[in-house]
């Protein structure tokens, strides 16, 4: 395999730099990533397309990583019931080291292979779910060992790793390999290979939450109204879609609870 996350920076003598080089040479470096995604879009839709099918069965989605790539897979999944007013089992981020390790790293947590498939099985994971593996490095033996295990009991498995040919992308049955190269500060894989797992990340849910009906137009009528902005928010949204007043939207928006009810009870008269 290509251990490209691990190289040696192309920069040396960091402490060296003026503060205006070091986020020069940062954002030089973090200009790369959204290239090196777009290469990777044939395997993320195919893994796409994989989990839409799998979620219109009524399964779930669960993402599992440790450290960074951990975090980044309970972000994502914990924003899609606010943004698309989903069940929160719907998508679920699963961290090395449960919860405590979102905030604080927990040794060794990620060197357990068999963790992961015990972290799944308290969600009673079926053959209906989709199970997708983070990990920069391409070699954590806690979501190895998750992957093995989800193949075995006849589950879709994918992976988002950033080296070509890891043992991690072998384990998935749809890998998504998105080479960043190596980082500035070297082998800080929260920087680059981060960013990537990011945009792969909301790509992937977007994505699903689309194809699974929770958006109108461009709109997310499905949110969840948990404060003032987004229920300006939801009324402007309202307004633009039936031509209503203000007013009469904001009368909907608090009879109905949600924008799409707001909405469709305007098209219905």
């Amino acid at each position: 395999m290509e251990f490209t996350t691990e190289r040696e920076s192309n920069y040396d003598d960091l402490e060296k730099m003026s503060v205006n080089e070091i986020l020069s040479n940062i954002n030089k470096e973090d200009a790369t990533v959204s290239d090196a995604v777009a290469k990777s879009i044939p395997q993320i839709e195919k893994l796409v397309e994989a989990a839409v099918e799998r979620m219109k069965r009524g399964g779930r989605m669960f993402y599992i990583g440790a450290g960074t790539s951990g975090r980044l897979g309970v972000l994502d999944a914990s924003e899609c019931p606010p943004t698309f007013g989903v069940p929160f089992d719907w998508i679920v981020g699963i961290i090395a080291g449960g919860d405590t390790a979102i905030r604080r790293a927990v040794e060794n947590a990620e060197d357990d292979m068999g963790q992961a498939w015990r972290d799944l099985e308290e969600f009673e994971i079926n053959e209906d779910d989709v199970v997708i593996g983070i990990a920069a490095s391409g070699t954590t033996p806690y979501v190895i060992g998750g992957l093995q295990k989800a193949n075995e009991k006849g589950i879709v498995t994918g992976c988002i790793v950033c080296n070509s040919g890891s043992p991690i992308a072998a384990e998935a049955q749809y890998p998504v390999e998105i080479v960043v190269g190596p980082e500035f500060v070297s082998g800080s894989t929260r920087m680059k290979s981060g960013t990537a797992q990011k945009l792969a990340l909301n790509m992937i849910s977007t994505t699903v939450m689309i194809q699974m009906g929770r958006v109108k137009g461009n709109k997310m009528v499905d949110m969840q109204l948990t404060n003032h902005k987004l229920v300006s928010r939801g009324t402007k949204m309202i307004v633009q879609e039936t031509g209503v007043s203000e007013e009469k939207a904001s009368q909907l928006l608090e009879r109905y609870g949600s924008v799409r009810k707001a909405i469709e009870s305007c098209t219905h008269h």
